[in-house]
């Protein structure tokens, strides 16, 4: 016992799928080359639009162009404009007159006059001696002939002239003198000399007084930018409005700044790539494909095990990277449009929500650097996805879809009013045009998901959930087919995919992937269905006339028989997986023990030749249903009377598929193999309780048949094939009360 349970936790510990293969990792690298270099030409390179016009500023208009819509835009150009003209308006700010510097020219003014009366008076010096005295004083420019006039006066002229300097020095000071302005005040100091002084004395006042001014009012720099700062803040943003069909360019106009800002509006211009846009796009890409990697290479490892995973990611993410650089030119309603939920809900179909939904951040992150990091834009697109993703789940039902677009409508509109209501009040027409903009988003993401679903499933081979639910019907040929030839294995299908089913939901895997996979498990015993003891109606057994090889050959070939039948019927690919796996490598033990016993010579026998060539399961659903197989079989042939004895022959069914390594190469756990076994001894015990034996009636037309006796406790018939007429025989060579094996 000890040995076995070391024996599975090897084997448990083998089945952790966190290994990547070297082609795997070849894969990764080349598609997320792909990727990389696509969408960096994408976001760097114009796309050649044939409505769109190739114009710079400064180029010349070759033919007239109107615009072709009415619309109504924020000019930037305009509102720069008239922030420019609010600034120049402006007048430049001067700090008011500096007091300080009056009473310092008027002290000034005083240690001047009174050095000059002491030149005046110095009875040794010439005149030219004095002149120069005068003329060297600092900061004070007197011609030669005031020099002169001042000297030449007598002594009251003198006082009278330095008492009016003072006065008017003083009163002229007072007011606001700027640097520009110094030239226009002196030229005024002749008009406020006393009228009192003779010509002379007023002609060398006016002269001093001038030469003692200075400016008392300076121009403030900081003041003045934070004036024409606001008067910019004050400026509105300007809108401008052009109607359909009017004129932006005439053939021959020289192009301006305005006039591309109206193409961009419009969506009509097409930008001209510069040298630094193919690195920029390329390097930002780079980012968002190594985040992803990271991602996927850390948190989803299984996701490199299916080799179409990458590819249809990588499609999908071009495709509507494609379409987002057709439908995003800036101003325009056509962005609010773009039905990015459509492949936010493909991919959490397809492969899985957390995929997804990081695909979905990725390509609105290329949006915005498509649009500049519009915020409305990219909340707009990532809130519309993320709830229409979480709406449709799997998408196992029409109704998924459409209840999927509404809730993707109500999104968008929801983001929409958001943003509008903080610029302004709403209008009916705005609220008109925002209602039209998200039901056209919602209905076009909901149809695309839809149409696509199909499509993409066929193309890149992935099983989905309305091509499960397609297949499921019984008037399906295969099914039908099935029933008519073999109505003991379609029973028996049928258990399985119950037992399937509640085991799936048990562990969390794809419960409706494991039942209708369980519908086909079996479809190649239609060939040859008197071959199989389930089939047997009349106790004839065609395995007496034949030996152990050929018999053993004949079951196996049946799984064979089932690929090809599955390939012409066109079955996908997840389903197909079911045939081989749900047998893996087991050995058609019945038969080889049969041959041994035949064998003069045991070690002649070649074991190979009794086992299925597999591959063994590689997924829980495929595995699930290995176990379920053997496991309705060796119950059905044991008749166990029970829950304990049905208990016993689950565990011992599992335990034998684990030993034998058939469950190395799929994800599950001990945990899941203990509620997998609950699940089966729970429906098992449903399905083969302990019956009423009803007593035969002693009078009465007719009597109740042994089948209706045994195979029902309601009075109702049994199934069709519900009681084997012989229970001695495996019903695929290789399944005993004792073996178990399906």
């Amino acid at each position: 016992m000890a040995q076995m349970e070391s024996t599975v936790k090897r084997s448990d510990k083998r089945r952790q799928p966190h290994e990547i293969t070297w082609w795997q990792r070849v894969q990764a690298i080349f598609w997320s080359g792909v990727f990389l270099i696509s969408a960096s030409l994408v976001l760097a390179l114009p796309l050649p639009i044939n409505s769109q016009v190739a114009l710079s500023v400064g180029d010349v208009s070759p033919v007239d162009i109107r615009a072709p819509r009415r619309i109504t835009y924020e000019s930037k150009v305009l509102t720069e404009q008239a922030r420019e003209r609010a600034t120049a308006a402006v007048p430049d700010v001067y700090d008011p007159p500096d007091p300080r510097i009056r009473r310092e020219q008027v002290a000034r003014a005083r240690e001047v006059l009174d050095f000059i009366d002491s030149v005046r008076h110095d009875e040794y010096a010439s005149l030219n001696q004095r002149i120069a005295w005068i003329n060297a004083i600092p900061d004070v420019a007197l011609s030669r002939s005031a020099i002169e006039r001042m000297l030449s006066l007598d002594d009251k002229s003198w006082r009278r002239v330095a008492s009016e300097t003072q006065a008017v020095l003083d009163r002229v000071m007072r007011e606001e003198i700027r640097e520009d302005q110094l030239q226009t005040y002196r030229q005024r100091v002749s008009s406020l000399v006393s009228l009192n002084l003779t010509d002379e004395e007023a002609s060398v006042t006016t002269e001093l007084v001038r030469a003692l001014m200075r400016p008392n009012s300076f121009f403030n720099a900081e003041r003045t930018q934070a004036a024409r700062e606001a008067a910019r803040e004050r400026v509105p943003p300007q809108t401008r409005t052009l109607e359909a069909g009017e004129i932006i360019l005439r053939a021959g106009d020289v192009v301006g700044p305005e006039h591309i800002e109206a193409l961009d509006a419009l969506g009509i211009r097409q930008a001209r790539a510069s040298l630094l846009d193919i690195p920029r796009a390329t390097s930002f890409v780079a980012l968002i494909v190594l985040v992803l990697g990271v991602y996927l290479y850390r948190l989803e490892p299984n996701f490199w095990t299916e080799r179409r995973r990458l590819p249809l990611l990588t499609s999908l993410m071009l495709g509507f990277l494609v379409l987002a650089r057709v439908m995003t030119p800036n101003g325009s309603l056509l962005p609010f449009i773009f039905p990015l939920a459509a492949m936010t809900m493909l991919l959490s179909a397809l492969l899985d929500l957390r995929t997804s939904i990081l695909a979905t951040v990725g390509l609105v992150l290329l949006v915005g650097y498509m649009t500049n990091g519009s915020l409305d834009l990219m909340t707009y697109l990532l809130m519309g996805s993320l709830v229409g993703a979480f709406t449709l789940g799997r998408g196992d039902r029409l109704s998924a879809f459409v209840w999927a677009g509404v809730s993707v409508t109500l999104a968008d509109l929801a983001v929409l009013l958001t943003f509008r209501i903080s610029t302004g009040p709403l209008d009916t027409a705005t609220l008109i045009d925002l209602t039209g903009v998200a039901l056209v988003n919602g209905g076009l993401s909901a149809s695309l998901a839809l149409i696509s679903f199909f499509l993409l499933g066929s193309i890149f081979g992935i099983t989905t959930s309305l091509q499960l639910m397609e297949l499921s019907r019984p008037t399906h040929p295969l099914l039908r087919q099935l029933l008519l030839k073999a109505p003991g294995t379609y029973h028996h299908t049928i258990l399985v995919s119950n037992l399937g089913e509640r085991a799936a939901e048990a562990i969390g895997a794809d419960p409706l992937l494991t039942r209708v996979g369980a519908y086909y498990h079996d479809i190649g015993k239609t060939l040859r269905p008197y071959f199989f003891v389930e089939n047997h109606v009349d106790g004839t057994n065609p395995h007496d006339r034949l030996d152990p090889y050929t018999s053993a050959q004949i079951i196996i070939s049946h799984v064979k028989d089932g690929l090809e039948m599955a390939r012409k019927y066109r079955l996908p690919q997840g389903l197909r997986d079911f045939i081989p796996e749900h047998h893996g490598t087991t050995l058609v033990s019945y038969f080889y023990h049969k041959a041994l016993e035949q064998a003069d010579d045991k070690e002649s026998v070649d074991e190979q030749a009794f086992r299925y060539a597999g591959p063994r399961p590689h997924s829980k659903e495929t595995a699930i249903i290995m176990l379920a197989d053997g496991c309705e079989s060796a119950v059905r042939a044991a008749r166990p009377r029970s829950r304990d004895e049905i208990d016993r022959i689950v565990r011992k069914i599992i335990n034998q598929r684990l030993l034998d390594g058939e469950l190395d190469e799929c994800d599950l756990t001990l945990r899941d193999l203990d509620r997998i076994r609950e699940a089966f001894v729970r429906t098992l015990h449903g399905i083969h309780h302990p019956r009423i034996q009803y007593p035969e009636l002693i009078e009465g037309p007719t009597q109740p048949s042994t089948m209706e006796r045994e195979g029902t406790n309601d009075g109702e018939p049994a199934p069709i094939a519900a009681v084997s007429t012989r229970t001695d025989l495996p019903p695929d060579g290789n399944r005993s009360p004792g073996n178990g094996v399906g």
